[in-house]
């Protein structure tokens, strides 16, 4: 088998020309829809490998995009966002990208110390997953580069951001448990660490209002400090009949407190996460919660900032992903009445 497939090869094979190949490849004008899904299903199947380096080397792009993840989200115990710079990683090979990860030292962040791959001039374009301090942001959106923030958004509305429906998937997840008999329900999570806490205790604390149910101060906890790191969890005296956390490893933190003070879930206590992540099936009992919708996301932030690359002047705002509840075991029903569905 011919191991060095050229466009030239492809051109042969579908009776056209090697630059109706390379505009097809390259999704330039020129050439039919259908025609370009046939070139290119061909040069798949043939193992045609794109010359990434000879078109750099043409036009003076590097077609590498960074990844920037705040080293407070990719400890030990911390998978999520790894998870999504995978797929992200994945979506950009197909448009004849490189993923290049870059884990932000917090000292790095705390001094504004952009990664060395910028300086290099290694990389085309940012995607922000995960969110830093205001004053990093500052930093990054100065440096005029294409930018695309993915799961977090600030004040800074000329940047794109992809999000998840945080704030409908915790509206929804309190409707569950106010629907499933429950009056006293806390939330954990710091609210003034990131958005994406911030809008789910909102869509928590909407729930609450439209049910006419009162918000009680103690039944909020912080989970972690100013920086982000996890702190340990203050229970209140008197405990609410269930949780809202921010994120099921908070979910799981909460429930090895809860059964540490002689508590059981969900026959004690009812608790809900968010992401549906490794924590969700590693806790017993296994979370209710909402799943988030990782390979959308990754999707359109990696549209985005292929897009803006070609283009500097395009925006596309803020796009959120809705998510989608699963129903397992760590909710009772007080009220006898709902049934779990998926």
């Amino acid at each position: 088998m011919k191991t060095n497939v050229t466009m030239r090869d492809i051109a042969e094979k579908l009776d056209v020309s090697s630059v109706t190949v390379s505009k097809a490849l390259n999704d330039k004008d020129g050439v039919s829809e259908e025609l370009k899904v046939k070139i290119k299903e061909l040069a798949e199947k043939m193992g045609y490998r794109y010359n990434t380096m000879a078109k750099s080397m043409k036009d003076g792009r590097s077609y590498n995009v960074c990844v920037i993840i705040p080293e407070r989200f990719t400890g030990v115990s911390q998978s999520f966002y790894l998870k999504v710079y995978q797929f992200i990683a994945r979506v950009l090979e197909e448009s004849n990208y490189y993923g290049i990860i870059h884990i932000l030292p917090s000292e790095d962040e705390e001094n504004l110390n952009l990664p060395r791959i910028y300086h290099e001039r290694r990389v085309d374009g940012f995607i922000m997953l995960g969110q830093t301090n205001k004053e990093y942001i500052d930093l990054m959106k100065s440096i005029n580069m294409p930018l695309v923030f993915l799961d977090f958004y600030d004040e800074n509305g000329d940047v794109d951001a992809v999000i998840t429906d945080n704030f409908y998937g915790a509206y929804e997840i309190t409707n569950y448990l106010i629907q499933s008999g429950h009056k006293e329900i806390g939330y954990v999570g710091n609210l003034f660490t990131t958005s994406s806490i911030q809008d789910r205790f909102l869509g928590y604390y909407k729930s609450l209002l439209e049910h006419k149910i009162n918000l009680n101060q103690d039944y909020v906890i912080k989970d972690r400090d100013e920086r982000g790191v996890y702190i340990d969890l203050e229970l209140p005296d008197k405990l609410p009949t269930a949780f809202v956390c921010n994120c099921d490893q908070i979910a799981h933190l909460l429930i090895t407190k809860l059964n540490s003070c002689g508590y059981k879930v969900p026959e004690d206590v009812s608790v809900v996460g968010f992401d549906n992540d490794i924590y969700a099936t590693l806790t017993a009992p296994h979370l209710t919660t909402v799943e988030v919708d990782i390979e959308e996301m990754a999707k359109n932030a990696v549209k985005f900032i292929c897009e803006k690359m070609d283009d500097n002047s395009a925006t596309f705002g803020r796009v959120s992903v809705k998510g989608k509840i699963i129903y397992r075991d760590s909710v009772k029903s007080l009220s006898g009445l709902v049934e779990q569905g998926n």
